[in-house]
């Protein structure tokens, strides 16, 4: 079944019901992020990597542990090429179905295939997204106190179900607005199409005057107000 229409009704939802989470950046500035989970893949993200060199565009990658057990050389060349980390879990379980044990494990576990790997500050990294999107309060409470960062997304548009390039690409461009959180993939569901899809996606974008960075700088955006005395957003 695919929900892509309800996303950006369901969004602002749940933005506001969880606002720890990440969901977008300062909407007052057009900086967006793109950021790709399920990876690395040993044919996907070397495509895709090639695509994000010739603008030159820095991304996040949400990596599962087991894919940086299996693809470290990838896992490499992704951080080689400046781009930023962050956590998808150990194997793609669902957060909401493990213990707190279980979930600090799946993560530490992620962070250890990643460290092992040859990348350094594996330790360092913070930000993590729920595998398909799903998570319960006592989710964002574990791992907030752990020193995570949960992050969510502002454009879904269910690439993992492989609608076509041309119906990813107009759902993003259909979306997006400044602050944006676009999420693709790059792993065994949707990485197919990634690289096609980044390619047609990357110069519409930078036409319409967006500017591409990673999800820390949204994190920073969006704090900055705060620092500055304005209201919370």
């Amino acid at each position: 079944m695919q929900l892509a229409p309800l996303y950006p009704w369901l969004q602002p939802v749940l933005s506001t019901a969880f606002p720890d989470c990440l969901w977008s950046g300062d909407r007052q500035q057009r900086r967006i992020a793109l950021s790709f989970d399920d990876g690395p893949h040993p044919e996907y993200t070397p495509a895709l990597l090639n695509v994000l060199a010739r603008y030159p565009v820095r991304a996040t990658f949400f990596w599962l542990g087991v894919c940086v057990e299996r693809y470290p050389e990838v896992a490499r060349a992704v951080s080689a090429a400046g781009h930023a980390l962050g956590l998808h879990g150990y194997d793609h379980r669902s957060f909401w179905h493990l213990s707190e044990a279980e979930l600090l494990t799946s993560l530490q576990r992620t962070q250890a295939a990643i460290a092992q790997a040859g990348i350094p500050n594996a330790a360092a990294i913070r930000d993590v997204r729920p595998p398909n999107g799903l998570f319960v309060p006592h989710t964002l409470t574990q791992l907030r106190q752990a020193g995570y960062r949960p992050v969510m997304w502002s454009v879904v548009p269910e690439d993992w179900l492989c609608p076509g390039v041309t119906v990813v690409q107009q759902r993003v461009l259909r979306q997006v607005q400044p602050g944006a959180l676009i999420v693709l993939h790059d792993g065994h569901c949707g990485g197919a199409d990634v690289a096609a899809t980044t390619a047609r996606l990357l110069p519409a974008l930078l036409a319409r005057g967006y500017e591409l960075v990673t999800v820390a700088t949204l994190w920073g955006d969006r704090r900055a107000p705060m620092r500055a005395g304005a209201q919370k957003i």
